[in-house]
């Protein structure tokens, strides 16, 4: 009966596998900062932030176009001291969610990478076993070659 070679050992295939592992995510911990940060893009970019300002600025417009003229605060059609607060939001808004957008990002990015490596073990392991399939295929019709042979 001829020899059929085995693809790999499972010393062999060990040692492998441990040469792929290798740590993704390295003791990266955000700043408290970059907490803030995430905390404020998270609630900025929501359905409810919006609502507030939505009817923060419905009744601020309403009250000064439609209250009595003695009870108004900013006069209609200007509104100058309702474009002065929303562009100060805006002002310190912006660069706050754009940071917490890169923090978020840098996190995605990590998680991608541990993503992929986990992705690249399952694509070895796959391969060792379809390779343990293929050998023991061999030699099942190694096995079957020489049966008929005797027979």
């Amino acid at each position: 009966m001829e020899e059929v070679k085995s693809p790999i050992s499972l010393e062999e295939f060990k040692k492998k596998r441990n040469a792929i592992k290798k740590p993704v995510i390295k003791d990266i911990k955000p700043s408290v900062l970059d907490n803030v940060a995430c905390w404020i893009t998270d609630r900025v970019g929501s359905m409810g932030f919006f609502m507030i300002i939505f009817l923060w600025t419905t009744i601020w417009l309403g009250w000064n176009m439609f209250a009595p003229k003695e009870a108004r605060f900013d006069p209609y059609p200007a509104f100058v001291l309702w474009l002065f607060i929303s562009n100060m939001i805006q002002l310190f808004l912006m660069p706050l969610i754009m940071i917490g957008q890169n923090v978020q990002s840098r996190h995605a990015d990590l998680r991608a990478e541990a993503d992929l490596n986990i992705n690249t073990k399952a694509e070895f392991e796959i391969e060792t076993i379809l390779s343990h399939l293929e050998y023991q295929n061999k030699i099942i019709l190694q096995i079957l070659q020489d049966l008929e042979k005797k027979s």
